[in-house]
């Protein structure tokens, strides 16, 4: 008898079964995450737990290890899995992923073409938002960083879901492909070193009233591409902003701020595709003095603000190079149940 094919469990809830990542922890919170596997101890500092005592109990249960210590157990929240799980490449952190997800207007059967996956931190997101009846498609030009990102959207679903295709190479290249095939984006969310250079085949694959969405590492990478969506002429006036999130500390009457924050991760800048053939409205305002002095734009102390022809490098913007010794190690830990 054939057995009946897994569907990847997008509600992540009910008692706990064998597979489940879990995040243990105690009164002081201190938190370990473990992988339930039948027959298999769980040790720590202060004695251990055995994962059947885990198995088939209800999420956010209590219990009590061999040395007396009480712990309770949870599933990882989509925050917690992304901030914990081993990566090659640096991931879009959830609170970008949350704005991405709204102010992209990411809807359930809604689809997505992505470039530059990285370690599949925003391609989990993705998927849970469009759910079996969307479709995503992941273009990332190293073959390591597909490996890890492979890994962990397996490790996240418990298989790789039907409705992603992943693949290896170059946005301009697959979005070509796809418009000369009559297939058509919702949305397109660039995540690399140069979305300027991809606008003109981002506008050919999207879907009129589609969405355009960067996530931007550098002030002079937003203000190029700014000026490419600007000079294309069918793209609506860029939006583009930061999100900081300030976690509080809560103490009885200790109710304050705490003292580190994840500040700036990066800028998001989006835009609407128009009707084919309609021109976007120009706002009309007021340039502050010299924002468009030909001579203040085309200075070298300039470059890249306002646009420009130069060619740039990731040493150029001060990115480091991340070796394939680095994603080996990610795809490593993903394979042995490790967190971060």
């Amino acid at each position: 008898m054939q057995e009946e094919a897994m569907t990847p469990r997008l509600d992540r809830t009910g008692p706990f079964v064998e597979g489940d990542k879990v995040q243990v922890s105690d009164s002081k919170g201190r938190m370990n995450t473990i992988t339930l596997k039948a027959d298999t101890l769980f040790h720590s500092h202060r004695g251990f737990i055995r994962h059947d005592d885990l198995i088939g109990r209800p999420d956010g249960t209590v219990i009590t290890n061999s040395a007396g210590q009480q712990l309770q157990a949870f599933r990882p929240l989509y925050n917690d899995y992304m901030m914990a799980m081993p990566r090659g490449a640096a991931i879009i952190y959830p609170k970008d992923s949350a704005q991405i997800l709204m102010y992209g207007d990411v809807f359930p059967g809604a689809r997505v073409i992505e470039a530059g996956v990285g370690s599949a931190g925003l391609s989990i997101a993705l998927l849970r938002a469009i759910g079996p009846t969307g479709s995503l498609r992941s273009i990332e030009r190293r073959s390591d960083f597909a490996e890890v990102a492979r890994e962990n959207v397996r490790a996240f679903f418990g298989e790789e879901p039907a409705w992603w295709d992943l693949s290896v190479g170059d946005f301009q290249d697959g979005a070509v492909a796809l418009a000369e095939q009559g297939e058509r984006a919702d949305r397109v969310v660039l995540d690399m070193l140069a979305p300027w250079e991809c606008v003109d085949q981002a506008a050919d694959v999207l879907e009129d009233g589609g969405v355009f969405l960067a996530y931007i590492a550098t002030v002079t990478q937003m203000s190029r591409t700014v000026e490419a969506l600007r000079d294309h002429g069918e793209f609506t006036e860029p939006d583009a902003w930061e999100t900081m999130m300030r976690p509080w500390h809560l103490d009885g009457l200790a109710v304050r701020p705490v003292h580190r924050m994840n500040s700036h991760t990066g800028f998001l800048l989006t835009a609407r595709r128009t009707a084919r053939g309609s021109l976007a409205l120009r706002r009309k305002q007021r340039p502050a003095p010299g924002s468009r002095d030909e001579a203040e734009l085309n200075h070298p102390d300039n470059d890249g603000f306002g646009g420009s022809d130069s060619e740039w490098s990731a040493q150029d913007l001060g990115e480091r190079g991340i070796a394939e010794k680095k994603s080996r190690r990610a795809l490593r830990d993903i394979r042995q149940g490790r967190t971060r």
